[in-house]
């Protein structure tokens, strides 16, 4: 008989059955997630050779993606605030509510939420929460870790559109299967964070055929000059301009560029001696073109039940011996491990305790490096924008002076010419009382000493001359002698 064919089973049996199971299923729930945390916390999936707790539930467990992303998230959440475990097994709260309420949850509002939230759907939740924070309200989600393994954020992706937020899809993952889950962490001071979503459309590789791919992504102006200028580059090689044929030389191009930084990787090895490196955990490019090639580029780190950790990225040369320990950089005593099986190798060698108390003081230095060089930065601005206020001001002082000067100029300029003309205008004013007495009209006398405005500094007689000049009496032949001024 099967066991999962019910048709024979009467209602109310069958009813009462489906209560009983998902009560069940809620008390497993809330129980899974407690030990997910925990092991979480533990990082118990670092001795079963597995590089991330998602690599270990996608992996170990067997959960899908999707599945592993949101459980994890929902048990990191509830190992924050443990009255959600109880909440989830009575079933005032499901796991889409906890994902939902996690990025708003704080030490001072988790009650508040946690109560409001009981007993309501999905949309109920998502309209409270507009309502308790709106959107204009929203700050910052997650921010970036220091530079140790973990990467930004902007690829989780919580979309209200979704049937259950944080949707994971495939290219969620790295080349260790590692989620953007285990690169971003919640800020508690934040009152109202906002929803985390892509600025653009993340980038989608997805399997179209036998060995080929579909690959889809938006890129910025600057790639895309980048990309017709390699396709210009190109024109002989590949005349059509393929796009995938370009990325393809271009990634041949960038990873032998990478692997020689990485593992110092040529096809002409130096035969020449180098001189030994002072620093004792310097590892010489020959050991690490050696021992990359003999571990494969992959974590060697293998776990009690005989797996393997399958992590390729963010691998590290670890000592096999430690150097404290007088470890060499040599071939046989250089090993790749990823980095959280060389951090669990070294607390197996000098303890947890001991390097959790090393990585704390390497954070505090960080810290206060972080610290002085922010305040040096703080104290350069200040001092440059003292600096640019001070040119400013001697600048603005320099242009009032000039423009004094330029005042002063063309004020005494306006007198001279003034005085000038008041120079022409006596000059000229003098001779009109001689040209009247040679019988002249006002309006002729005065049109006549306009012309000697241009000699005010000659003899009355030549100015008188100069007025005359120009003038011919009618029906006259001969020209008039002047009286000579008396002496």
């Amino acid at each position: 008989m099967n066991r999962y064919s019910l048709t024979h089973v009467p209602d109310p049996v069958l009813l009462r059955g489906l209560r009983a199971l998902v009560a069940q299923d809620r008390a497993t729930t809330a129980m899974l997630l407690a030990h997910l945390a925990e092991v979480d916390a533990r990082k118990l999936y670092v001795p079963a050779a597995h590089p991330s707790m998602f690599s270990y539930c996608a992996h170990e467990l067997r959960f899908s993606e999707d599945v592993a992303y949101k459980r994890i998230q929902a048990a990191r959440t509830a190992w924050r605030f443990p009255t959600i475990f109880p909440a989830l097994a009575d079933g005032q709260l499901n796991l889409t509510g906890v994902l939902l309420l996690g990025p708003y949850l704080n030490p001072a509002n988790a009650d508040e939420l946690l109560g409001a939230s009981a007993g309501k759907t999905k949309s109920e939740i998502e309209e409270w929460l507009a309502q308790r924070f709106p959107r204009s309200e929203l700050l910052p989600l997650v921010t970036a870790l220091p530079a140790d393994g973990q990467l930004a954020p902007e690829r989780v992706k919580l979309d209200g559109a979704q049937l259950a937020p944080g949707q994971i899809e495939s290219d969620d993952f790295d080349a260790d299967g590692q989620l953007a889950l285990e690169r971003v962490k919640f800020d508690d001071t934040q009152l109202a964070p906002e929803r985390v979503t892509a600025s653009a459309t993340p980038a989608r590789l997805t399997p179209a055929a036998p060995e080929r791919y579909s690959l889809q992504l938006t890129i910025g102006k600057g790639t895309h000059d980048k990309l017709r200028h390699a396709q210009a580059l190109l024109g002989h090689a590949v005349p059509s301009g393929e796009v995938a044929e370009v990325l393809d030389r271009a990634l041949d191009a960038l990873i032998g560029q990478l692997e020689r930084r990485k593992f110092a990787a040529t096809g002409r090895p130096s035969s020449r001696p180098r001189r030994p490196s002072a620093n004792p955990r310097h590892v010489p490019a020959e050991v690490r073109r050696a021992v990359w090639q003999r571990d494969g580029g992959r974590c060697t780190f293998v776990s009690v039940a005989g797996h393997r950790c399958e992590a390729r990225a963010r691998l590290e040369f670890d000592h096999i011996e430690p150097v404290a320990r007088g470890g060499r950089s040599t071939v046989n005593g250089v090993r790749i491990r990823c980095r959280a099986h060389n951090q669990y190798a070294a607390e197996c060698a000098f303890g947890a305790g001991f390097m959790s108390r090393k990585r704390e003081a390497a954070q505090h230095a960080a810290e206060e490096t972080r610290v002085r060089a922010t305040a040096a930065a703080t104290a350069e601005e200040t001092r440059a924008r003292a600096v640019a206020a001070e040119e400013a001001c001697a600048r603005a002082a320099a242009a009032e002076e000039a423009r004094a000067r330029a005042s002063a100029t063309n004020e005494a300029q306006a007198l001279a010419a003034a005085e000038e003309a008041r120079v022409r205008a006596t000059a000229a004013a003098e001779v009109v009382p001689w040209l009247r007495g040679l019988g002249l009209r006002m309006d002729e006398a005065r049109r006549a000493a306009a012309r000697c405005e241009a000699i005010p500094e000659a003899p009355l007689e030549e100015r008188v001359r100069c007025a005359l000049s120009g003038l011919a009496r009618p029906g006259r032949g001969r020209v008039v002698a002047l009286p000579r001024p008396a002496p």
